[in-house]
């Protein structure tokens, strides 16, 4: 048997359809995996910051497209940038175990020694643990995120927030060369690159990351049951219903990339604990909710679906301008 694995180029990209063309190869010796680089819209745009260039569909549509063509049998993507309805003919073939979740906070390499003197000073000043209370006044903090934004702006108003593009290692060396005194990375993609050590602080609640965070999705064709069953090597169970739980919040709420919406959830035996966040873009006001639920399919949906309601009864649609 033989698949092709279409990806993106960047490094981040290419580490993780190098490791699901690995664990394919480990599960069923003999098998033939190789990996095609496919460039995206997403990747092509680099000038614009993304809410302003278009939806999660920038970095998945031409991987899609050759799904479609069986110019490649598997597309590998950070979940998170997947829309939550599968595009026709194309469906969620695995998720991985999950990296973890949670946002970085990326200080300069030359300010790095100083930062972390502040934090054990004062572990406890501030809003996400301290973290935030370490950067001086002012500080110019790198995202182009809206989510992330919004989330920084709550923690620390007097923060300057400047838009950021480009691939992990490019938006270190940006960071590096002084054009912004720190940045907020997704710590999978820091830690899978083998970049933990510039990690300042792994920032826990209420900051939250994205739906999806730190999981992969792997896309196959619908109707492709020998590629569908050899994936299934992949799939873990606790993740999928993580991810399912945090997209049903996203899903309900109709959040895109230019929605700050975060929501983390975590399996524990029988239950599954789910939290979302909305924010207004400048930080000023959120809602907040967090419930339990079975950890099943059918019941991960559903709590997503409370989660959602119970955000909109706490004013998310007010914040939101809806």
């Amino acid at each position: 048997m033989r698949l092709i694995i279409g990806s993106r180029g960047s490094a981040l990209a290419l580490w993780q359809s190098n490791h699901v063309a690995d664990v394919l190869r480990a599960s069923a010796p003999g098998l033939d995996v190789s990996i095609e680089v496919v460039s995206t819209r997403g990747d092509r745009i680099q000038d614009r910051p993304l809410p302003e260039v278009g939806g999660k569909g920038l970095f998945t549509a031409e991987l899609e497209s050759g799904l479609r063509s069986g110019d490649i049998d598997l597309a590998v993507h950070s979940l998170k940038d997947l829309p939550t309805e599968d595009p026709d003919g194309i469906v969620l073939g695995a998720v991985p175990r999950r990296a973890d979740p949670r946002d970085a906070l990326v200080i300069r390499a030359d300010h790095l020694a100083a930062f972390g003197e502040r934090l054990r000073e004062d572990p406890g000043g501030a809003v996400s643990g301290g973290q935030f209370a370490a950067l001086p006044e002012g500080a110019v903090l790198g995202t182009s995120s809206v989510r992330r934004r919004a989330q920084a702006l709550r923690a620390r108003p007097d923060l300057v927030l400047k838009d950021v593009r480009g691939n992990v290692d490019t938006r270190l060396r940006k960071l590096d060369e002084g054009r912004y005194d720190a940045l907020i990375l997704a710590c999978a993609g820091l830690d899978r690159l083998g970049w933990s050590e510039r990690v300042a602080a792994r920032l826990g609640a209420p900051w939250l990351g994205a739906a999806a965070q730190g999981a992969l999705g792997i896309q196959a064709r619908a109707g492709d049951y020998e590629t569908l069953v050899a994936l299934q090597a992949l799939e873990h169970k606790p993740t999928r219903l993580e991810v399912e739980a945090e997209r049903a919040v996203l899903a309900a709420l109709q959040g895109g990339c230019s929605v700050p919406l975060a929501a983390q959830a975590t399996v524990d035996g029988a239950r599954v604990t789910l939290t979302g966040r909305v924010l207004a873009a400048d930080g000023s006001e959120e809602a907040t909710s967090t419930r339990r639920g079975e950890a099943t399919r059918e019941g991960a949906g559903r709590l997503g679906r409370q989660v959602a309601r119970e955000l909109v009864d706490r004013g998310a649609a007010r914040i939101l301008g809806r």
